[in-house]
């Protein structure tokens, strides 16, 4: 019976540490599920985040976007009238040039005639934003005047603008074309 008692203690034993092996495992299983449980749950708020921030960078982009849009046509709309404005230039240079060069066999009422229809074409532009650049006792200004020439005079202040050869013109205080000018160089 002893042997018995033995045998069957060793085999008790045995069934304990089988148990033992068997509840262990599920133990570590169970860790294991909680750590990937975790895991997941990070995961998972680091995609919410990335995601997030991905909402917002396209959210700015497209306000970005939208307002460069505003922009764009705002200017078309402001300054759509410069390729006109450069065709029509000439007129106005040539009707300048013709009141200066009539001869003396014209009438008065054919010069008076050409300064009018200078005057209403000037003030047609005008109410377009085009205005002329009159660069009359100014000093140079590389952005609004075009230096032609240069002058020798000790009586007037260097970069000084002596003569105006063509009247400029800007558009918005945009600068079409600059004003050709001589300036003082001493």
């Amino acid at each position: 019976m002893a042997k018995k008692n033995k045998a069957s203690d060793k085999t008790n034993a045995e069934l304990d540490s089988s148990v033992q092996e068997i509840i262990e495992p599920e133990e570590d299983i169970t860790e294991n599920l909680s750590d990937h449980a975790d895991n997941d749950e990070e995961d998972l708020a680091s995609k919410i985040q990335s995601l997030e921030d991905s909402l917002l960078r396209s959210r700015a982009d497209l306000d970005n976007a939208l307002k460069r849009n505003v922009a764009d046509i705002e200017k078309a709309h402001k300054y759509g009238v410069e390729r006109l404005l450069n065709e029509l230039l000439p007129v106005v240079d040539n009707l300048e040039h013709a009141i200066i060069n009539f001869s003396s066999d014209s009438s008065q009422e054919d010069k008076e005639g050409v300064e009018l229809t200078l005057k209403s074409f000037e003030a047609a532009l005008d109410k377009f934003g085009i205005r002329p650049i009159n660069p009359v006792n100014e000093s140079f200004d590389p952005i609004k005047h075009e230096a032609v020439m240069t002058a020798k005079d000790p009586k007037r202040k260097n970069n000084e603008i002596e003569n105006i050869f063509q009247r400029g013109w800007e558009l918005h205080e945009r600068v079409v074309r600059p004003a050709r000018v001589s300036v003082i160089k001493n």
